[in-house]
């Protein structure tokens, strides 16, 4: 039987067969930390004796957690992540420059197609959308990557999951990750990989695709990876700061599993309280009333997450009893929804829009949960005390949901507040 994505991308980084089950060492394109991680890796570096890191283009820090600093204890956290990328003459770019390091990234052409990228941080496999096998490691594994260049992985099973049918404009890659992670639960794919394919990608905007790999954890995959087409490819050159090589899955790959999803059939979806895998059609979560609303992180902050929604909130209010806030995800995101006057749509309609930061997303600043508030989020969990107070509920759904929520004040259907004629013109876009 022929080889899965993941197989051949890891065999095209070892020396050896790289079968599944097999525990390979490989070199490693990209390694990455963030403000949080980045301290932490930096001292085990120090302590395993190591004097410089493998290769100053492939590795990097990213300050976008708790930045700009929320308080004392960020900014040292931060100042030492810095010292350490100073030190060692490694990418580092400071507030101001930088984005979320899952968007920011891919942006500036550091993963790319074919590589093996490491992240210290979970949503590192937000790469896969690339054709990347990009995953999350701990602070001290990182630190072993960044002074040797190399790591071991076990090759995993893969889950081949295709989309089918012609997408309507109210399903978004959220809507289809999440349908996916209420069928298979977040242990339905642990220590797997999830590989993305069918007729319903080839129309898929890129933004969506990073949005479906980047919650592949979420059910608790290893890795979510698209196998790499045109779109992709012209993504990929037009960015690219090194030379890279694609790789594809056999005809004949074995698969653990297959799932199929019809996208024809798809409408919003929303994961209620307190698990990503209790999805239901968000016309049948019970319209309950928010707080708060907001939009970002590095799972729906990108252009198409923001022009969506503020094509949907152009003319209308923020429900008066609610906060929405919307940060994208990098500057480039930032300047060019600036441009198009997004940015001022959102304003004029109630919002608050933020500099780029991961920020409420984990709980870490610029919008916090009080005990009994609920907010409808376009992030990837909505664990207990996920945004805030244990108290509070967090409701995970699309940037056109999360839209239509904020206006309403309550947990809604963006078809039930758009015409038709507004989805037919997000089809195929």
């Amino acid at each position: 039987m022929g080889r899965t994505l993941v197989s051949a991308i890891i065999a095209a980084h070892s020396s050896q067969k790289a079968m599944e089950g097999e525990i390979c060492q490989v070199k490693v394109d990209f390694a990455f930390a963030n403000d949080i991680t980045g301290a932490p890796a930096a001292e085990s570096f120090r302590e395993m004796g190591a004097d410089r890191v493998f290769d100053r283009e492939r590795c990097a820090l990213l300050p976008d957690h708790f930045t700009p600093n929320k308080d004392i204890a960020s900014a040292e956290q931060t100042k030492k992540g810095k010292e350490f990328a100073r030190e060692q003459g490694m990418l580092y770019w400071e507030v101001g420059r930088v984005g979320i390091e899952h968007a920011f990234l891919p942006e500036k052409g550091y993963i790319l197609p074919g590589d093996i990228v490491l992240g210290a941080d979970s949503h590192t496999c937000t790469g896969g959308a690339l054709g990347a096998l990009s995953t999350g490691v701990g602070s001290t594994d990182l630190a072993a990557v960044w002074a040797l260049g190399e790591t071991w992985l076990k090759v995993p099973p893969t889950v081949r999951v295709d989309f089918r049918g012609k997408r309507p404009g109210w399903v978004t890659g959220k809507d289809m990750i999440l349908s996916l992670i209420g069928r298979i639960s977040v242990q339905g794919a642990r220590y797997m990989a999830l590989e993305f394919g069918g007729e319903g990608i080839e129309s898929l905007p890129m933004d969506d695709r990073f949005t479906i790999a980047n919650m592949a954890v979420e059910a608790g995959a290893k890795a979510g990876v698209f196998v790499p087409d045109e779109k992709t490819l012209e993504y990929a050159r037009s960015r690219a700061a090194r030379e890279f090589t694609p790789r594809y899955p056999d005809s004949d790959a074995a698969y653990a599993r297959r799932e199929t999803f019809d996208l024809d059939t798809m409408g919003p979806v929303a994961a209620m309280p307190h698990s990503p895998d209790n999805v239901k059609p968000v016309r049948e979560c019970g319209s309950p009333e928010i707080d708060q609303v907001f939009i970002g992180a590095c799972t729906n902050g990108r252009f198409r997450d923001i022009e969506t929604a503020a094509k949907l909130m152009e003319g209308k209010k923020v429900a008066p009893h609610v906060r929405c806030i919307v940060i994208p995800a990098s500057y480039e995101v930032y300047n060019a929804a600036m441009d198009k006057g997004y940015l001022r749509i959102f304003t004029e309609a109630g919002a608050v829009v933020c500099t780029p930061t991961c920020g409420p997303c984990l709980g870490g600043h610029m919008g916090i949960l009080a005990a009994g508030e609920r907010c409808v989020s376009t992030s990837n969990r909505n664990f207990v005390g996920r945004m805030g107070s244990p108290k509070s509920e967090l409701i995970l759904a699309s940037p056109l949901t999360a839209a239509a929520s904020a206006v309403t004040g309550r947990l809604t259907d963006p078809r039930d507040v758009m015409s038709e004629d507004f989805f037919k013109n997000l089809e195929g876009k």
